[in-house]
């Protein structure tokens, strides 16, 4: 679906505007050439994204295809800003040398006429690496503003901890976009403490990762090691209401455009990116390409300051493929396996009134919703191999209805699955 997002080039990217970023793992660049680059930002740009923030996790192959992505950003007029995964291991002049690197481009997202640089992590490097890593570029005349994601600070009460820790920082990054291992929503309380906090210095308060934080889900089964699952089930929409009508970050920052392993993705899943060999187990088929109608809807009532008029009638929905309960004959039971409800949730973006109903096996739901954005769900039935049906009607008249693209099942798993299949049915 479109929908008109207003804002003119110059303000989209300029200090002060309201602007939305995606999270973007230069990991997965490998096999990227300059094409991939510019479907990527393309697709971004067409639901009002205005630019990646490239996670980089070593000085590796990620520097030489970052090369085409700030080739194919700048023929866009697409913005990038780097984000340095400090959870491997860095040397501070290869983090400059890095930025150097593409310090004049015109695709830099420039904040207050100053180089954005953010993190995932790293305040184990201490306030002096920071503080010597701001100084060895100013010294090559490349001032910038330095927004970490600083991870261990998620109390509220420790905001004013992390700026007398840290006076080299100019903004703050709020990773945390889920739930902290509960059954129950996100609140804003973290965002609007560093929020207040970080108001005194320089530079954006970047409410995001996801990773925000505006993210759509997170689970990840890999290795044993990092396996588990967020009470992620409503987050896509009540996450970015808090985005637009609570917090009004300076720049919102989608976690991610392409972690497939976390399964936040919105992007669709590049083929040719090598997921190793678990996670195409929970990936392959399991698209979320509608996640975006979605997400340029709210985009651009963040960067208005209101809710856009629909103009087309859209369900957006998304379920599991698998009852939390079954057991799999590999991989691993996440943590927080019991948190999220074994149903199909369905986003209704509605021109005007109208009936939405779900039904799935022996169950279905039938729910009012419009104009505007309504949340509905019904419940996974005990039969086994069935499949959602979703329909819109409006005075006892269909105007249209689908099925799903895949069966919910319970027996026969595999492999520990809760990334969720995500569709879309439009007049």
């Amino acid at each position: 679906m479109k929908y008109l997002v207003l804002l003119s080039a110059a303000l989209a990217h300029s200090a002060n505007a309201q602007n939305v970023f995606a999270h973007f793992m230069a990991q997965n660049s490998y096999s990227y050439a300059q094409s991939d680059w510019t479907n990527d930002m393309t697709t971004a740009q067409g639901i009002g994204i205005d630019g990646f923030a490239l996670n980089i996790a070593a000085n590796d192959y990620e520097v030489d295809r970052i090369v085409d992505a700030y080739a194919a950003a700048e023929a866009l007029n697409f913005k990038l800003f780097y984000s340095f995964d400090m959870s491997y291991t860095w040397a501070q002049s290869d983090m400059v040398n890095i930025v150097m690197n593409h310090s004049s481009s015109s695709a830099n997202f420039m904040w207050k006429d100053t180089l954005l640089v953010s993190t995932y992590s790293g305040e184990t490097y201490g306030e002096d690496f920071w503080a010597g890593f701001k100084s060895a570029l100013a010294a090559e005349g490349i001032n910038i503003t330095l927004a970490p994601a600083f991870t261990t600070y998620r109390d509220p009460s420790e905001a004013s901890t992390l700026l007398s820790t840290f006076p080299s920082i100019d903004g703050f990054f709020n990773w945390w976009s889920w739930p902290a291992d509960v059954d129950a929503n996100l609140t804003t309380a973290t965002d609007l403490a560093y929020q207040s906090a970080i108001s005194s210095r320089s530079g954006p308060y970047i409410m995001g990762s996801l990773f925000l934080p505006v993210s759509p889900w997170q689970f990840k089964n890999l290795d044993g090691a990092g396996d588990w699952v967020e009470y992620s089930d409503t987050l896509w929409n009540y996450r970015w209401e808090q985005a637009v009508s609570d917090v009004k970050p300076d720049i919102v920052e989608i976690v991610t455009w392409n972690d497939y392993g976390e399964s936040h993705y919105i992007g669709d899943i590049n083929p040719n990116v090598d997921l190793g060999t678990q996670a195409p187990l929970y990936v392959d088929g399991f698209v979320h390409a509608a996640w975006r109608d979605v997400a340029q809807y709210y985009i651009s009532w963040y960067k208005n300051g209101v809710a856009p008029t629909i103009t087309k009638d859209e369900v957006v929905f998304w379920y599991r493929a698998w009852p939390k309960a079954i057991t799999c004959s590999t991989g691993t039971l996440p943590r927080n396996a019991a948190f999220p409800e074994d149903a199909v949730f369905a986003l209704a973006m509605l021109k005007d009134t109208a009936t939405i109903t779900l039904a799935i096996g022996s169950n279905e739901v039938n729910f009012t919703g419009g104009p505007g954005i309504t949340m509905g769900s019904v419940p996974f039935p005990p039969e086994d191999s069935q499949i959602p049906y979703i329909e819109i009607s409006r005075d006892g008249t269909k105007v249209v209805d689908t099925h799903g693209s895949m069966y919910i099942n319970q027996e026969g798993c595999s492999y520990y699955n809760f990334n969720p299949f995500v569709g879309s049915v439009s007049e």
